[in-house]
């Protein structure tokens, strides 16, 4: 795959949207949540700006199943399931207020290929998804670290097991399985999986599965 190239041909598939449209600017889609949901943007949410260019790599081809692991108020979700309606999108969350803020925001914006699961990312079955995003939501777990709430339970081994779990699944996908990571650190990826492209500093990752 040349990343390039793959890069250069999504960017015409950009939407054209109007300065009022919720997909516009991140100000913008977040009013589609509460206030205290709005606050928490910057530090937990995918911005929509990355969003797109996530959506664009790993839905390239069209038809695809695409996996967000811990998907919050589902903010990536439906920014990609706007950019590459031909792709559908499942969000999977512990956090039941999360889902719910984020079929709200679905049933506003009038998406139907995505939706959004209630439960732990260890009890599905990834041979149903062809490619993944990551925006590292174990982080979570360890010390020191900003939580969206106190409704989980957080700790060192959740942590360890939940990377070590995502870890096997992916090293079990076929070759060609796409990936994106954000602020994700490279140890945590197989080695089967290899950078094709970053930007923003490398904190956005696109990898391919060889």
């Amino acid at each position: 795959m040349n990343f390039q190239n793959n890069m250069r041909q999504s960017s015409a598939n950009v939407k054209i949207i109007t300065r009022d449209n919720p997909f516009s600017s991140d100000i913008l889609f977040d009013k589609l949540y509460p206030v205290p949901i709005q606050i928490l943007s910057k530090q937990h949410w995918t911005p929509v700006d990355t969003a797109v260019r996530v959506a664009n790599f790993l839905a390239g081809e069209g038809n695809e199943s695409i996996l967000d692991i811990g998907s919050g108020v589902g903010k990536f979700c439906l920014v990609a399931a706007h950019q590459t309606p031909n792709a559908v999108y499942y969000g999977i969350e512990q956090r039941k207020s999360l889902i719910e803020h984020a079929d709200e925001a679905k049933t506003q914006l009038g998406l139907d290929n995505v939706s959004f699961i209630h439960g732990n990312f260890t009890q599905l079955d990834f041979k149903k998804f062809d490619h993944f995003y990551f925006y590292n939501s174990f982080y979570e777990n360890l010390p020191g670290t900003d939580k969206i709430d106190d409704s989980i339970d957080y700790s060192d081994e959740l942590y360890l097991y939940y990377k070590r779990y995502l870890f096997r699944q992916l090293e079990f996908k076929p070759r060609g399985t796409r990936l994106c990571t954000f602020c994700t650190w490279d140890h945590e990826i197989p080695q089967e999986y290899h950078i094709v492209g970053s930007v923003m500093g490398e904190r956005l990752k696109f990898w391919v599965k060889v």
